[in-house]
Parts: C-alpha cells; sequence; structure tokens
C-alpha cells in the first residue's frame, strides 16, 4: 500500500514538472541519429529507467534495427486518410502508458489529418507538458531559420520545418556530425537507402560539396547555440569576467595618425594565438553622430584588411564603455595607446589607461602601448561639437517680428487686467513667449527677449511700478531666478533646434551614402553617370564633371548639370579622384559637413575605380601568362604527336611510290590504310588544337537552343562507331530539355566517353542522366582507377596525361570538354564511382521557353 502511494505521488510530482527534451540534430540524413537516439535510451533504460519507443523509423537498416533491442515498443495507431491508411505515433497512448521517457523519432514529420497535432513537435510539446521526458531527432534541413539556405545548397526543397524557437528550447542538443567521404562511402556500400537509390542520391543531395557546406552550417547554428548558453549562464551567475573559451584580443581605434601601429600590434598578438580581433570606436553619447573622420576611416580599412571586425559603440564613458564591450565580446585582452601626456594634463582630464584598470577589475589582460605624442588627442575626453548648424535667416527674422509684436501686445493684453495678474503670473507669460523665440530664432534673439522680459515685467508688475526700483526681496529673488531660467531654458532649446538639424542632416548624408555606395558596387554597366547625377541632386549644385589633364588642357571625361566645369578653374570646389583625374562640382558655397561627405564619397569612387582598373589589368595579364604557357606547351607537346603520323606517311607513300620494288595488291592496300589512319590522326590532332585555341580565346561561338539529352547521345555514340557497343546507355526520354549547342554537346558528349573507354580498365562504361534542381546531369561512368581528388583539376588543363601507361592523343580531350561545357553555362565535374572508378558529370540549364 505504502509503496503504491509513493510511485502515485512521484507520478503525480512529474505531471507537474516539465519533461525535459533532449534532441539529435544531423547535419544530413543517414547520419546516425536514430542509433545515437535509440542507444541512449537502452543504456538508460539499463539504469532503472522506465523507457518506452513512442515512435521510431530504423528505414530498414539492419543496424539501426538492431538497436532497438528490448525497448518496449507503443503500438502505432492507424488513421485513414483519402482511403488510404497511415500509421502514425499513438500520442494517446503514450500519454494513458505514462512513462518516464519517450523516443520520438523525426521531430518535423507532419501527422495525416485527423491526429490531435498537425506536426509531431506538436505532439512532443503536449508529452513534455504531461512531465515525460523525450528524446527526439532532427536533421539540419528542417530548421526554419535554414531551410532556404539548404535548398540554394542541395537543390532540394524541404516542406517540413520545426520552428527554431522549439529546437532551441531543447534542454540538451547533441550534434551528430560524420566526414562528407565517411558519409558517402556508408551510402555506397547500402547503409542509408537501398540499392536502386544510391546512385541517384549520391549525385544529388549526397554531393561532396552539398556534404561540407551542411556540415559547417550545422556546426555553426550548434556553436551559436552554445554562445548562446555560455552567455546566459554568466548572466545567472553573475559572472562579469570574461571566459577564455576563445581568444579575442580587442584594440582601441580612436583615428589618431599612431593607430596604424597599434592596430598592426593587435593583429599579430591575434594572428600568433589564433585568436579573433575585435577594433572598437567609442564616441560620447552628446545626441550628434559627426562625420567619420580620415583617420578613422583609414584604421577601421587596416582592420578589415588584417582580418579584424569593427564595433561602433555610444557611451558617456570611455573607459567604462571600453570595458563593457570587452566584457559583452568575451575578450581577453585588451591593448590601449598610451603617450608621455604630463601629469597636469592627467591631473586635469584624468588617466584613460588608469580608468581602464581599475573598471577591468583584473579580469582582462590588458596591454598599454607607448605611442607617439599625437595619441593624446586620442584620449582626451571629446569636447561638445563647436560648431552647430546654424538656423535659417528667415527663422531668424520671424522670431525677431515674433518678439517684437509679441512683447508689446502681451505688455498692453497684462496691464489691462492689472488687478488680477501679479509679478508671478506675468513673469510665466513672459518665460512662454522667451521660449518661443528661442525655439524659433535661436539663443541670441531668445537671451534679447530674457532681458527685455526681465526689463518690462520690473517696470509693470514690480511695486513701486513704472520705475526700475524693485521695493521687495521677494520680487528680486523672482525677477533673478526669471532671469537665470529664461537664459537656460533659452541655451537648451537652441541647442536642441541645432541638433535636430544636424541629425536630419545626418539622416539625409547617409541615405545619400548608402544609395551612392549601392550604385557603386552594382555589377551591370557603368555608374558614374547615376552616380554624378545623384550627387548633382543630393546637393544641388549647377554641374559636376570628372576631368583630366592632357597635354597641358584639361579634357572632360564626363560631366552633368546645366553647367558642368570643363576646368578646376571654372570650380568652386574640386577633389582628387585617382592619380591623373579630379572631381570638379560648380554650384554654391558647401558646408563643412557637405564637404566631408563629398571627400568619404571620392574616396569611395576612387577606390573602386582603381579596384576596378586593376582587375581588368590582372586579367589581361592572365590571359597573356596563359597564352604564353599555352603556346610553350604546345611547342614542346604538339612536336611529338605531329612527328608520329608524318613519319608513317612518310614511309608508307615512299614505299608505294618506290620503282625498285614491286608491292603485292595486299601489301600496297595496307600501306594506303596506314596513310588514311595517319592522316585522320593528324585531322583530329589539328581540330583538337582548333578547338583548344578558341577555349583558350574564349571565341566558343555558342548557338544554343532547345536539345535532348539522348539527341547528343546518340549522336555522340554514333561518332564512336563500333566502340560504342562498349557503352551501356540509360537516359529516360522524359527528361526535360536542355539549352546548349548541339554540336557542342555531341563533342563533349564523346570526348568524356572516349576517355572513359581509354581509361575504364577494359570495363563497360554506363552512360545515365538525370533531372534535379532546374538542370539535367549527364553522367559518365567508368570502372577504372579512379582519378585522385589532387589531380581532378589538373586533369582538365591541356596536354595532361597524369602517367597513363600507354600515351594516346595529346591530352586536349577533357579541356575541351569543360571549356565547352562552360561555354554553354554547363558545369563539368569529377565524382568518385561506388566501389571504385571515376565519373564525369555534366550539369545543363533546362531551357526555359
Amino acid at each position: 500500500m505504502g509503496s503504491g502511494t509513493s510511485a502515485g505521488a512521484a507520478r503525480e510530482e512529474r505531471r507537474l514538472a516539465r519533461g525535459k527534451l533532449r534532441l539529435y540534430l544531423g547535419a544530413a540524413p543517414g547520419v546516425g541519429k536514430t542509433f545515437a537516439m535509440l542507444n541512449e535510451g537502452w543504456r538508460r533504460k539499463e539504469r532503472g529507467t522506465d523507457v518506452v519507443i513512442g515512435y521510431v523509423e530504423t528505414h530498414k537498416r539492419p543496424n539501426t534495427s538492431a538497436q532497438v533491442r528490448d525497448l518496449e515498443i507503443v503500438p502505432r495507431k492507424t488513421v485513414t486518410y483519402r482511403d488510404q491508411s497511415f500509421e502514425e505515433m499513438d500520442l494517446d497512448a503514450i500519454l494513458a502508458r505514462n512513462p518516464q521517457v519517450a523516443l520520438v523519432d523525426e521531430l518535423a514529420h507532419t501527422n495525416v489529418e485527423g491526429c490531435r497535432h498537425e506536426k509531431r513537435w506538436q505532439d512532443v510539446e503536449t508529452l513534455l507538458d504531461a512531465g515525460i521526458d523525450v528524446i527526439s531527432t532532427l536533421n539540419l534541413q528542417h530548421l526554419d531559420s535554414v531551410n532556404d539556405v539548404v535548398e540554394r545548397i542541395t537543390g532540394v526543397a524541404q516542406r517540413e520545418t520545426v520552428p527554431d524557437m522549439v529546437v532551441r528550447q531543447a534542454d540538451q542538443i547533441e550534434l551528430v556530425d560524420m566526414a562528407p567521404e565517411a558519409l558517402r562511402r556508408r551510402l555506397a556500400h547500402g547503409n542509408v537507402y537501398p540499392a536502386e537509390r544510391i546512385d541517384a542520391a549520391l549525385a544529388n543531395f549526397f554531393r561532396a560539396g552539398n556534404l561540407a557546406a551542411l556540415r559547417e552550417l550545422a556546426l555553426l547554428w550548434v556553436a551559436d547555440r552554445v554562445d548562446e548558453e555560455l552567455h546566459s549562464y554568466r548572466e545567472r551567475h553573475g559572472i562579469a569576467e570574461p571566459w577564455e573559451t576563445k581568444e579575442r584580443v580587442v584594440v582601441t581605434l580612436t583615428g589618431a595618425p599612431s593607430g596604424d601601429g597599434l592596430i598592426r600590434r593587435a593583429a599579430r598578438m591575434a594572428m600568433r594565438s589564433k585568436a579573433e580581433l575585435v577594433g572598437v570606436h567609442v564616441r560620447l553619447e552628446d545626441g550628434v553622430t559627426s562625420a567619420e573622420s580620415e583617420g578613422l576611416t583609414r584604421h577601421r580599412a587596416l582592420l578589415e584588411e588584417l582580418g579584424g571586425r569593427f564595433v561602433d559603440v555610444a557611451g558617456s564613458d570611455i573607459a567604462r564603455t571600453l570595458v563593457q564591450v570587452a566584457h559583452t565580446e568575451n575578450a581577453t585582452q585588451l591593448l590601449i595607446g598610451a603617450s608621455n601626456r604630463s601629469r597636469l594634463g592627467k591631473l586635469v582630464r584624468g588617466s584613460v589607461v588608469n580608468s581602464i584598470i581599475r573598471h577591468a577589475g583584473g579580469a582582462l589582460d590588458i596591454h598599454i602601448i607607448a605611442t607617439e605624442a599625437e595619441e593624446t588627442r586620442a584620449w582626451k575626453a571629446p569636447r561638445a561639437r563647436s560648431f552647430l548648424p546654424p538656423l535659417s535667416t528667415h527663422r531668424q527674422l520671424g522670431a525677431l517680428a515674433m518678439g517684437v509684436v509679441g512683447f508689446p501686445a502681451l505688455t498692453v493684453l497684462m496691464t489691462a487686467f492689472r488687478t488680477r495678474i501679479d509679478l508671478s503670473t506675468g513673469l510665466d507669460a513672459y518665460l512662454l513667449l522667451v521660449i518661443a523665440v528661442a525655439t524659433v530664432g535661436g539663443v541670441w534673439l531668445a537671451l534679447a527677449a530674457a532681458v527685455a522680459a526681465f526689463l518690462l515685467s520690473n517696470w509693470y508688475f514690480a511695486p513701486p511700478i513704472h520705475t526700475f526700483t524693485i521695493g521687495n526681496a521677494r520680487d528680486i529673488l523672482s525677477l533673478v531666478a526669471f532671469l537665470a531660467t529664461a537664459i537656460v531654458v533659452s541655451v537648451l532649446v537652441d541647442l536642441v533646434a541645432r541638433r535636430a538639424i544636424s541629425a536630419t542632416r545626418a539622416r539625409a548624408d547617409a541615405k545619400t551614402l548608402a544609395r551612392m555606395a549601392g550604385r557603386l558596387v552594382a555589377p551591370e554597366g557603368n555608374p558614374l553617370p547615376v552616380l554624378l547625377q545623384d550627387l548633382l541632386d543630393a546637393f544641388r549644385l549647377d554641374g559636376v564633371s570628372i576631368v583630366h589633364e592632357d597635354g597641358g588642357a584639361w579634357v572632360v571625361d564626363l560631366g552633368v548639370g546645366s553647367e558642368p566645369p570643363g576646368s578646376p578653374d571654372q570650380a568652386t570646389m574640386v577633389l582628387p579622384l585617382t592619380e591623373n583625374e579630379l572631381l570638379a562640382f560648380k554650384g554654391h558655397e558647401l558646408l563643412a559637413e557637405d564637404r566631408e561627405v563629398l571627400a568619404a564619397f571620392s574616396a569611395q569612387m576612387a577606390a573602386a575605380l582603381d579596384n576596378k582598373r586593376l582587375q581588368v589589368e590582372a586579367a589581361n595579364a592572365d590571359t597573356l601568362a596563359e597564352a604564353n604557357e599555352f603556346r610553350m606547351v604546345l611547342l614542346s607537346t604538339v612536336s611529338h604527336d605531329l612527328r608520329t603520323p608524318l613519319a608513317s606517311i612518310k614511309i608508307a607513300t615512299s614505299s608505294l611510290l618506290s620503282t625498285d620494288i614491286t608491292l603485292p595488291a595486299d601489301e600496297a592496300r595496307e600501306l594506303l590504310e596506314t596513310v588514311d589512319t595517319e592522316a585522320d590522326r593528324l585531322a583530329n590532332l589539328v581540330e583538337g588544337l582548333l578547338d583548344m585555341g578558341r577555349v583558350q580565346a574564349g571565341a566558343v561561338e555558342v548557338r544554343r537552343r532547345a536539345v535532348g539529352i539522348e539527341e547528343a547521345v546518340d549522336a555522340a555514340l554514333t561518332s564512336l562507331g563500333h566502340r560504342a557497343d562498349e557503352v551501356d546507355t540509360f537516359v529516360p526520354e522524359s527528361l526535360p530539355l536542355v539549352s546548349a549547342d548541339p554540336v557542342l554537346l555531341e563533342r563533349v558528349v564523346a570526348n568524356l566517353i572516349d576517355n572513359a573507354l581509354v581509361h575504364g580498365g577494359g570495363k563497360p562504361v554506363r552512360l545515365d542522366a538525370g533531372a534535379v534542381a532546374g538542370r539535367v546531369d549527364l553522367r559518365v561512368v567508368d570502372r577504372g582507377p579512379g582519378i585522385r581528388r589532387d589531380d581532378r583539376e589538373r586533369v582538365f588543363q591541356p596536354f595532361q596525361h597524369l602517367g597513363d601507361s600507354v600515351r594516346r592523343g595529346v591530352g586536349l580531350g577533357l579541356a575541351i570538354a569543360r571549356g565547352f561545357t562552360e561555354a554553354m553555362d554547363g558545369e563539368l565535374t569529377i565524382e568518385d564511382t561506388p566501389g571504385g572508378g571515376c565519373t564525369m558529370v555534366v550539369s545543363l540549364p533546362v531551357f526555359v521557353t
């Protein structure tokens, strides 16, 4: 009785506590998630835990089925939907059984209509709410946040997804991982899919590149989850100091001239310790975002060039903000620059270095790097902006009119009710008018208005009236307090108004720069005309032009506007663009902020133009180098292949023309056949060289149209003659048409089949095709020795034989095949043949009408 009561109490206690979810996350199908889940369930049973299998899908894999062992299985329920029967997990039966742990496979599964929930993860939520621990499995591609990324990688859409929040709330997440080659071997051995699905799986979803990308994506997702757990743990336990789980080096960026050396020192430290480099710039919270200085822009570019990450933060205290950022980044080392500043300067302004050390509290390794005296400026507390945009003239005139009219009118109105209005009421009314003048016209008019209000209040409302004498001490205090209040409020209102204008201008400048930067990096067309027009419109100029000097005269490369300047003498402002080109502006005088924006933009545009110019020069240099190398290899390689058939032809013709001997008819015919064969060999060699020359020069003429793969295969087999008998073809007629040149495609297929026959070890060659993700893949499969991974790119280079025991041809077949394939916007790659051998895969886009 007592034991039964205690067991029931334990079950009731479990119902009140939510169960725990343990999840096995797989980078791809077949890595062993279900195996691991069953193995964990069996281990828990061995320890005395009540474990049942709520649902498991073994996919008829022997090793997975063996892991079920003697675990109790809750029978599935049968659901009828559209006259068909489906087996689903019986949620109600599991709840009635009320085990301690339930094993539920395939968390992303969608239930058949008629079940309690639409998704299996919702069933799992119900089990957890009932106090039952759940161990489940999930593949990466079913995560909602990465579903679209996986589709772009694999070309396979996954409709069944699980919200990331459900997965992130799991108590334990264990990544089940496997190297891509190991998983492909497991697939080839039949441990994942049945034999009839292996080739298609290897060719599509389970490509080595796909699996490597999925593996990296899974590791990144799990690493992000680990960072979240670490950050949450430190917050829960009040741990402020960083934990050295990963080295991070933080370096301060100030824009000072000596900052370059500091950044390079930090980069060397990060490189030695394999650490992440983070550059931090702190700006004071003064309400206005100032333009980035030229020095800071240079430092930011240097940091990114050295592989660092830039962080821009605002704070009221530089030292405190730096330490907070270091803690947030979980940094282990902080580099700051220090100079030989005088003791008086440290006494007046304080030492930022000492403040950082004090705030860090020993949690960071702080490196103080001695720098030049210019660094002193970087650690001075930034002063308030000495320049704020002026208010417009019409606003100041309006405020002046408001004061000239408003004060007499308000005074007349209040004196008419003198018996009801005392000094304090008059001061309040005048203060409202002073604030209005300050809002519209700025601080100077507001100060004048405050003085006027002080005098008017004294003359009309402070006894004795109509004199500037004040008879009551309390009235003196009220008037002085009013004047001080009016002055302070006027200054603050003017400051807010000017900063609002500055902020509006900063937003406009940011939008302008963003729009121009977007056009600058646009891949299509020449962005310069549109960019110059944007500059013209943004700053309301008369004209903008790009000019350069040629023989003492100025030449306009490009100009826009009604009056584009033809030379620097005609411009109101000139900025250097490149070494020989200038950016000239004509129009009204620009403000300092506008000049900073223009300077920043011109620097970006100049860098982009130089970069494009260098890319063109580099491409031309690469083309010339490749052409020169091609000529050298051609001369050294083709000479032998030309001499051999020419020598055979020469011997045969000399024998036929000789008058000293009389040849029998059969021998004469044999010599003629030798001439014919060697002539064909020469013709093929010359044709291959011409084709390779077209590929190298990028002059392959492509006449693209809709082509059926089976047509190209038939034509290629016909060109091979009797050798085609050694090829087994499996090309469905239902394949979609591809966009290709039929002649080039025939040559590609013929070259690949010829290469497979030569290197296939005398075994038949298999040729099949299939459609996947808007493309059609044609696969030429041989059972030869295969190609080592390190040599797979080399075989596509001209004149490569890679240790062939018998040299046949000049090694142009695969090079021509890839060149023709890429000219048709296709792709030619190499894969391993399961069981040994090499598979050439031609992937072409489907023809779209």
